[in-house]
Formats: C-alpha cells, sequence, structure tokens
C-alpha cells in the first residue's frame, strides 16, 4: 500500500490515497503504523476518500486507534495533497469531516500549496453539545480542582472537546503527568483534547497541546482554535491571535460578524512511501 507522510507545524499524520487504495481496520492499522519505533511513526492516519458533498472526505484515526472527529492541522494537509497531486486543481475546496464540511482556502504560488486557511465554523460554549458535565451551561474561566491544583478553565468545542488552562509558564506545565489526568477526567464523558496557554500579549500566546488519543502533539488545529477563542472570551487577547506552538505558528481569527473561527498554516509534504499491511 503507498502511503505519504505530512506534517502541519509538526502534527504529522499518515495519508492514504483512498481515491487509489483500500483499508482495512484503519483502527488496527492506525496503532500499527503510528508506533514511532516498529512502524512508521506518526499522530495517526488520515485517509482521503470520495465523497458525495464535498470534493473529497477525511476520516482520521489516532495513534490509539481512536477516530477523531476534526484536525485542524490535518485537514491543511489534505489540501495541500489533492491540490498538487491532481486530484481536486481549485483554490478553494470542501472538505467533508466527522464535524461536518469545511471550506479551505489554498494559497498558490508556482504551482504549490504554501499555506492554507480553513474555515473552521462557529465555536460551540454550551457544556452539554461540547460536552462537559458541569452544573452551568457554560464553562468560561471557572475555577476548577484537578488532582491537587486549581485551573482556571473554559471549555469549548470545534468540533471536538476541548478544555483550555491558562497557566505562567507552559515550559513549566508536567504535560506527561496532568495531561492523561485531565483528559479521562469524569467531567468529560467523551474525553477531551487539554490546551494549556500561557497569554504574552494581546496578539500572541504560547500553547502545549495534550491530544485526546494521542498525547503531546507538536501542534493542534482545532486546539490552536479553542485556545484563541477562549483567549477572546475570557478578555485576555483580542479575536486575532498569533498562537506559538512547539512546531510552529498558526494565525487564528475569530470573526465578530459572522461568528466563524479562520485557522492559517503551512502543511509539508515529507516523504512518500511504500508499506507491507
Amino acid at each position: 500500500m503507498k502511503f505519504t507522510k505530512m506534517q502541519g507545524i509538526g502534527n504529522d499524520y499518515i495519508y492514504i490515497n483512498c481515491f487509489e487504495e483500500k483499508v482495512q481496520n484503519p483502527s488496527e492499522l492506525s496503532i500499527k503504523l503510528s508506533d514511532r519505533h516498529f512502524g512508521i511513526g506518526s499522530d495517526g492516519i488520515i485517509l482521503i476518500e470520495p465523497s458525495d458533498k464535498a470534493d473529497c472526505r477525511m476520516d482520521i484515526y489516532n495513534a490509539d486507534g481512536s477516530q477523531a472527529m476534526m484536525c485542524g492541522n490535518g485537514i491543511r494537509c489534505v489540501g495541500k495533497y489533492v491540490y498538487e497531486r491532481g486530484i481536486v486543481k481549485k483554490d478553494v475546496l470542501k472538505v467533508d469531516t466527522m464535524s461536518g464540511v469545511k471550506t479551505l482556502y489554498l494559497d498558490i504560488e508556482d504551482g504549490k500549496v504554501v499555506s492554507v486557511t480553513v474555515d473552521m465554523g462557529s465555536p460551540e460554549f454550551q457544556t452539554e453539545k461540547i460536552p462537559v458535565t458541569y452544573p452551568k451551561d457554560r464553562m468560561i474561566g471557572e475555577p476548577v480542582v484537578f488532582g491537587e491544583a486549581e485551573y482556571s478553565v473554559t471549555c469549548v468545542s470545534m468540533g471536538n472537546p476541548h478544555c483550555v488552562l491558562f497557566v505562567d509558564d507552559v515550559n513549566q506545565v508536567e504535560i506527561e503527568k496532568v495531561g492523561p489526568m485531565l483528559e479521562c477526567d469524569g467531567i468529560f464523558p467523551h474525553r477531551a483534547n487539554i490546551e494549556f496557554i500561557q497569554v504574552l500579549s494581546a496578539e500572541e500566546v504560547n500553547m502545549r497541546v495534550w491530544e485526546r488519543g494521542s498525547g503531546e502533539t507538536w501542534a493542534c488545529g482545532t486546539g490552536a482554535c479553542a485556545a484563541a477563542v477562549a483567549c477572546a472570551a475570557n478578555h485576555k487577547t483580542g479575536r486575532s491571535v498569533t498562537v506559538h506552538l512547539r512546531g510552529g505558528d498558526l494565525h487564528i481569527k475569530w470573526d465578530d460578524k459572522t461568528d466563524k473561527v479562520f485557522m492559517r498554516g503551512p502543511a509539508e509534504f515529507v516523504f512518500d512511501g511504500m508499506m507491507n499491511v
């Protein structure tokens, strides 16, 4: 089976062109291939498939085999893949996901996609729709104790559940200890992605992320969107923010007229290969 390794600011996935290939047991395949010692190594696999409602569809499987609803970095790579590999030659694409159809705007130079802006849709703050179990209908800047520490917590869905925590220094977070504890806390019925945010100014924040099903990753597009929305909702930044992640920067704008969140960032090919399955 042919595959392509791609990354969006360090959030790396194995992409399989299902216009040409057939995948059996994608959950098991993702566990096998994502292993960085015995497999190819990735945060998961993404299947690029035909769609009857968009230009293509993407299905995402995390490194632990669980299925993800949406991935901002992953969908940018899908846009670059289908354009440069000749599947869909449009500079505005529609991609079907488990979180609905997303619109991608490709920045093209000399036939190459240099960056992609994704319409990520509107954020969802209603606790029952995120979902998060909490006695209020919204969870914005709420003091919550996890383990032995109290955090200011904002929960939001960007098509998948996010828990945003504000900290003084993201580099001091014991993310391998705290991340899985929060991800699997009982208030999150479907688990959650956990973002640790250090506000630098009204336009810039640092972020580390513990992704549901994958552990700490170098970047998370939906997480960056959730973080930017949470910062604005807590009056810590404006509505246009540069999010600095371990793998690079994403530029997020929460439009005050449409309520939609737009994410801009790069997407890169790493290598192509063949695998035995």
